[in-house]
């Protein structure tokens, strides 16, 4: 049945306006409705990463969400508001109808589907997307090789897009049959125009989030329910809104210049240690090698038989972090000593562009020669154009490598081919060298060759295969390096650039999340020892600079693992949330106050906030967070990352 066409009395006409106002908020309720389906849906493809939440914060996490919700449906829907209060007679209603329905359509259908699309999106960065995720779109040709891939592994989630698809259109279609098609030919111009000022009004407050001071941002979830259930609270949709177009850092200024420097000093440089030889540096960065998966960390079987074994004869830290959750933010981390505290990462950020240094460009002033090899397909993450801003001589991807047998279909180059690849070019470069290289095999969809699928043993989850086989490539690379003649004089560093998905409750948190191996290796050295100390990856930079002893002015957040008289951090941001951690405490912070303080192992679900029992400790660490923040946004706002 279609909508009636009524000829209404000028006395009848607001009673029928009234109607058109239910009409809308009806459909309202449909995408209220359609987005807290979402989020049920997002809560138990993800129930793992809230399994220590109890059944009154995911309910209330619900409730808050609905927040978040109504802001996104009515930014994203102001046009249709608008349209749908501004009632005109005449022909034109018939047509009115049909614009209604495609403007309904044309909004919500994709911002609903980028919702199920994060249903699966979320366990590889632990938060809501955010605009980001459309600038590494853009970076080579990286959808094009795994989206496929991708589609084929997760085929559900098509399905779920599908069928909310159909589902707001069924439920749409059902409001048509109650819609008023106004024929009479004036334009109630005046009831028209005060309800669409109603609606502008109603819809701007509902569109900041209420009459607080500040409109709701992406942060303002922390402030709702416990920061790990922030994700929850969210929703795609305002996370993509909140992020577009949106300069990420602003100065900040809790500390005067001269005392910031005592929490927080990045301009650094070493007593005059140089050595008579220059030792050479290879930096390997092993794709999503989460330290859950080290047995020996964990005291337990594992899955990195080799590497364990390399740890016993290390420098080896067991209190490791990641600065950030994602490959194209632990590059710049490991290399540059850049921590990820912004929504983009810093490749594709605005400040790209800035004057920043690595370990290559630094040791290039000292002789080093310098390269970096990653077996992906050249462009992957714009890891190319950073080598090049980073100082690197050269960078050496999929297209330089011989043998088009050993491509995955995928990514790039299986792990062990190219790691011999990268061990014959290590013994083809003047010394003193240093390198680094980035695996990519353990990286979705987790392909190895044929002729290991049948031999290396599955684990709980995809990943567990492919790390194994990373562990071969491991091992052999070392074997094969262990017969050049620069093995001795060389350093290797080997971490992670990030965490990935889980099977462990315990690394499913907000400390888990970022806990990963890092490892200083040197054969026949002093290196060999277990390590409690607080470790992160923007530590490698000027550990690194340290033990070669480099001796000139540098910039870098991070500090000497090898200094034992400082007091050791690690920092990193996620969904508004700074966290630092320290020893056996991490502290988590907003920007403006502390959310928390916890005790690590203990309390790994940070559900007992201990602020008010340590109010000494809270400030110390406080003010170390802040000093962080105040420096980073300095440096990168005002282009000051590098030593004079």
């Amino acid at each position: 049945m279609g909508a009636s066409t009524t000829r209404i009395p000028n006395n009848a006409f607001m009673h029928e306006f009234r109607k058109n106002f239910r009409l809308l908020f009806s459909r309202f309720l449909i995408l209220l409705f359609l987005y807290s389906l979402s989020r049920f849906i997002f809560f138990l493809f993800n129930t793992k990463y809230f399994s220590e939440s109890g059944t009154s914060q995911v309910f209330y996490a619900f409730i808050t969400g609905l927040r978040f919700d109504i802001s996104a449906i009515i930014i994203t829907n102001s046009l249709f508001l608008l349209l749908h209060s501004f009632v005109v007679g005449g022909s034109v209603s018939k047509i009115r109808k049909h614009i209604l329905r495609w403007t309904f359509y044309l909004v919500n259908i994709p911002f609903l589907t980028f919702n199920m699309m994060d249903l699966v999106y979320f366990k590889f960065n632990m938060k809501r997307a955010t605009t980001d995720v459309f600038a590494m779109a853009g970076l080579g040709s990286d959808f094009g090789n795994v989206g496929p891939e991708f589609i084929a592994v997760y085929w559900y989630i098509l399905l779920l897009i599908i069928a909310m698809a159909v589902l707001l259109v069924f439920l749409y279609r059902r409001t048509e049959k109650k819609e008023i098609v106004f024929a009479t030919k004036p334009i109630y111009l005046i009831p028209s125009l005060t309800t669409t000022v109603l609606v502008a009004g109603f819809g701007l407050i509902g569109a900041r989030g209420g009459l607080q001071l500040k409109p709701l941002g992406i942060i303002s979830a922390a402030e709702f329910s416990a920061p790990q259930n922030a994700p929850m609270v969210l929703n795609t949709t305002f996370t993509l809104i909140k992020s577009f177009n949106k300069k990420e850092l602003v100065p900040v200024k809790y500390f005067s210049e001269s005392e910031v420097l005592k929490w927080c000093n990045p301009f650094q440089q070493y007593a005059d240690t140089s050595r008579s030889e220059k030792v050479n540096v290879v930096i390997i960065i092993l794709e999503s090698f989460s330290r859950e998966y080290s047995g020996f960390l964990n005291k337990n079987n594992g899955y990195t038989p080799f590497l364990d074994s390399l740890m016993r004869q290390s420098l080896c830290f067991t209190k490791g972090y990641a600065n950030g959750k994602k490959s194209i933010e632990g590059i710049p981390g490991v290399l540059s000593g850049i921590p990820a505290l912004m929504n983009d990462p810093f490749i594709t950020s605005s400040y790209a562009g800035n004057r920043f240094v690595s370990i290559a460009s630094l040791l290039r002033k000292e002789g080093y020669s310098t390269s970096f090899f990653h077996g992906g397909n050249n462009g992957t993450m714009g890891f190319d154009v950073y080598c090049r801003a980073a100082g690197f001589e050269k960078y050496v991807g999929r297209n330089q490598y011989p043998n088009p047998k050993d491509y995955d279909g995928h990514w790039g180059i299986y792990d062990e081919p190219f790691f011999q690849f990268y061990a014959n070019n290590l013994d083809k470069m003047k010394e003193p060298f240093c390198s680094s290289i980035f695996s990519i095999s353990s990286h979705f969809p987790y392909t190895i060759p044929p002729e290991y699928r049948e031999i290396i043993p599955k684990g709980p989850g995809q990943i567990h295969q492919t790390i194994r086989y990373t562990d071969i490539a491991l091992r052999s690379f070392f074997d094969t390096c262990s017969t050049k003649s620069w093995f001795d004089n060389t350093l290797f560093v080997l971490t992670a650039d990030h965490t990935s998905d889980t099977e462990n409750p315990e690394t499913q948190t907000m400390v888990g999340r970022y806990e990963v191996p890092i490892i200083f290796y040197r054969h026949n050295s002093e290196l060999k020892m277990m390590d409690s100390t607080t470790a992160q990856q923007i530590d490698i930079l000027p550990t690194v600079l340290d033990y070669v002893g480099y001796s000139k002015p540098f910039f870098g957040f991070g500090r000497s693992l090898l200094n034992k008289n400082i007091n050791h951090s690690a920092v990193n941001y996620m969904n508004g949330v700074y966290q630092l951690f320290s020893g056996n405490y991490a502290i988590q912070f907003d920007g403006e106050k502390t959310l928390g303080l916890y005790i690590i192992n203990e309390d790994r679900q940070f559900k007992n906030n201990i602020s008010s029992k340590l109010p000494e400790l809270k400030t110390e660490m406080e003010n170390r967070m802040k000093a962080v923040i105040q420096q980073y946004n300095h440096a990168l706002i005002y282009n000051k990352m590098y030593a004079e």
